[in-house]
């Protein structure tokens, strides 16, 4: 059973998820850092002067004048300015996220587009598919140099 756990956890795969969680966690508080330490003040200078950290409802009903003194006197709260915060948190990261996949994507598409040199090419005698490098056809046994030389020469005469 070890085996087979070890087996299963040195998977390419799995070693990359693990990598991706990882940073995907860093990443995160830097949108976090980012929201609640770059974006928020000034939004809230803007909003005359509002904090929105200490948006909460109390549920016993009496009246707090931060979200701190209410948690310290033991007081239920429905924290809404938090739930802001994090919501714009998730906004950013999955935007970051769009653009970081459409940029991947359009990157493999240019990989994409470049042109193949084709493999297979039409028998002039009997119309099927049959191998470039063919020297006859093997559906109707036609020798292909030969109707190269018949095609060349109609089109000269043309």
């Amino acid at each position: 059973m070890f085996k087979e756990f070890k087996e299963f956890v040195m998977r390419g795969n799995v070693l990359d998820l693990a990598i991706g969680i990882v940073l995907g966690a860093a990443f995160g508080k830097i949108v976090s850092s980012l929201v609640a330490d770059v974006l928020m003040p000034p939004l809230g200078m803007v909003m005359g002067k509002l904090d929105f950290s200490n948006f909460f409802i109390s549920l016993n009903g009496e009246t707090y004048a931060s979200l701190k003194a209410a948690k310290d006197a033991g007081a239920a709260t429905i924290n809404y300015g938090l739930f802001i915060n994090n919501v714009l948190d998730f906004l950013i990261a999955a935007f970051i996220v769009f653009l970081l996949v459409r940029a991947v994507n359009r990157l493999r598409r240019k990989t994409d587009v470049t042109p193949t040199e084709p493999t297979t090419r039409e028998c002039p005698f009997c119309c099927s598919t049959i191998a470039i490098k063919a020297a006859r056809c093997p559906q109707c046994t036609s020798t292909l140099a030969e109707a190269e030389t018949a095609v060349n020469s109609t089109a000269s005469n043309a």
